[in-house]
């Protein structure tokens, strides 16, 4: 390794954006794609900021080679997009028709960014289910029809694009599957105990069950791909897991600090652990009781040692208050205040427009080690990071362009990630910005924008590169160790 004056990133380190289908493809209608359980949900009057939904998006769908260019533009190396289920197979289950056009698409998009020099790495499941099988037996609550369509679904993804594709993510943030689907009722399919919000659901069981399902389908998903595809094809396999950082409310409050430690494992650990470690942790165990499934030992032994890399989605940081008294039936957090200020009125970091995104680039290194420390040093991949910039949706577009506050975030965010990587001796390995452009963002609709690309939705989806989408390849160059590279 070179001289270590600065921090560095190792030579074959690889670098590039992220994307998911529903975000940006649009083509809802076309070409045999059947309806999502996120089509459903954004019917529904209220549900999305300004009434969008995915229709068109990006209009992605039409414009693949526009993508791949904005990537080559920005000198990236990787590209982690998802396939919609819905497009692969329209109504979703393993005995239902499979649809030749939407494997066709993705087939092509893989060959063209290999073509160009971009390594794809591909989610199975980015939030967007069949419809049908939400309708059909209740989706992800429903264990052995949910793990059999997905393994399924797996496996026909696995056939179509094995051969090319070489890095695997089987699910995107379940965390906020299981709690914004089926405890807030801020995304699809809605479910909360909140009846002025939804008819069905009950927060303090389903977001359990969901977690519970989901980590035995990706389980499933992980054996079909070790056994029947990597043998000839090589490659690895993932899951995708949330989360921000902890700092105490109050550093002097022995509470606060261990109420730190609960609140990553009730993010994170929830899914981590039972594949790192077997078993769910026990500061969940101790709080749920018997609304936490137990594991059966054919389930466990699908999930335990499941991770061929640790997908690590991360965008900010915390403070954290310990709450008095017995948690809340509904508690997804694990009896604690998620805060933005301290007690001394000092903030966690700077404003951006998502109310919840404080960014806290020391809290990204911090989290790595802390990730490290537990789950035995592994493989690392930053699967997103990224901000939103306060107000950029109602900027003047030459404003809106120049966006330095993002630009210096992914110089914080970088840089410490180069320290986490030389000094702590985290195997980070890979690091995706969110995003590509500026897309649908879920609940906030349009109004948010994360992109390095700005999306004129307005006249015709025109994309016009932001300074982020400049500036970042330099910022990459300043730390992957060259000297290294010419060893």
């Amino acid at each position: 390794m070179g001289s270590i004056e600065q921090s560095i990133l190792p030579a074959d380190f690889l670098w590039g954006f992220a994307t998911a289908a529903y975000q940006i493809e649009g083509g809802t209608n076309e070409d045999g794609r059947g309806p999502s359980i996120w089509d459903t949900f954004c019917k529904i009057p209220g549900k999305i900021a300004g009434g969008g939904s995915g229709d068109v998006a990006c209009d992605s769908y039409h414009r693949t080679h526009e993508d791949i260019d904005l990537l080559k533009a920005c000198g990236a190396q990787a590209y982690r997009f998802s396939i919609s289920w819905p497009r692969i197979i329209p109504q979703g289950g393993r005995n239902d028709p499979i649809n030749k056009k939407g494997i066709q698409f993705y087939q092509q998009f893989v060959d063209d960014l290999i073509d160009a020099g971009i390594t794809p790495m591909v989610t199975l499941f980015h939030w967007d289910l069949p419809d049908e099988l939400d309708k059909r037996y209740g989706g992800l609550l429903n264990k052995e029809e949910f793990v059999a369509d997905f393994a399924n679904y797996a496996r026909v993804v696995f056939q179509a694009l094995g051969p090319k594709v070489k890095h695997w993510i089987t699910f995107n943030e379940p965390w906020c599957s299981c709690v914004f689907g089926y405890n807030t009722g801020y995304f699809a399919p809605g479910h909360t105990s909140d009846r002025s919000k939804s008819e069905i659901g009950n927060g303090s069981t389903e977001p359990w069950i969901a977690g519970h399902n989901i980590l035995i389908a990706h389980g499933a998903a992980v054996k079909i791909y070790r056994e029947e595809f990597k043998p000839s094809f090589g490659g690895e396999i993932g899951i995708t897991l949330n989360g921000d950082w902890a700092e105490p409310w109050d550093p002097e409050n022995p509470a606060d600090i261990e109420a730190c430690d609960r609140k990553i494992e009730f993010a994170i650990s929830w899914f981590a652990d039972p594949i790192y470690h077997g078993k769910y942790p026990d500061s969940m165990i101790k709080q749920l009781g018997d609304r936490l499934p137990t594991w059966e030992p054919e389930d466990i032994a699908l999930v335990l040692g499941s991770n061929d890399f640790y997908g690590m989605n991360h965008y900010c940081a915390n403070y954290i208050r310990a709450k008095t008294g017995e948690p809340e039936l509904e508690d997804i957090a694990g009896n604690l205040e998620l805060l933005l200020e301290d007690k001394n009125g000092c903030s966690i970091g700077p404003i951006t427009q998502s109310p919840w995104l404080r960014p806290s680039a020391i809290g990204f290194r911090k989290l790595m080690k802390w990730l490290s420390d537990r789950y035995g040093y592994p493989k690392i991949y930053v699967t997103e990071n990224g901000t939103s910039v306060l107000g950029e949706n109602d900027m003047p577009i030459d404003e809106l362009l120049d966006d330095e506050f993002r630009v210096q975030y992914f110089r914080d965010y970088i840089g410490a990630m180069a320290d986490a990587y030389t000094i702590d001796r985290v195997n980070v390995r890979a690091y995706l910005a969110w995003s590509l452009m500026d897309n649908f963002e879920w609940a906030e609709g349009y109004e948010t924008r994360f992109g390095v690309t700005y999306v004129d939705y307005e006249n015709d989806q025109k994309r016009i590169p932001k300074k982020s989408a400049k500036s970042i390849k330099g910022i990459f160059d300043s730390y992957i160790d060259k000297v290294e590279a010419k060893l």
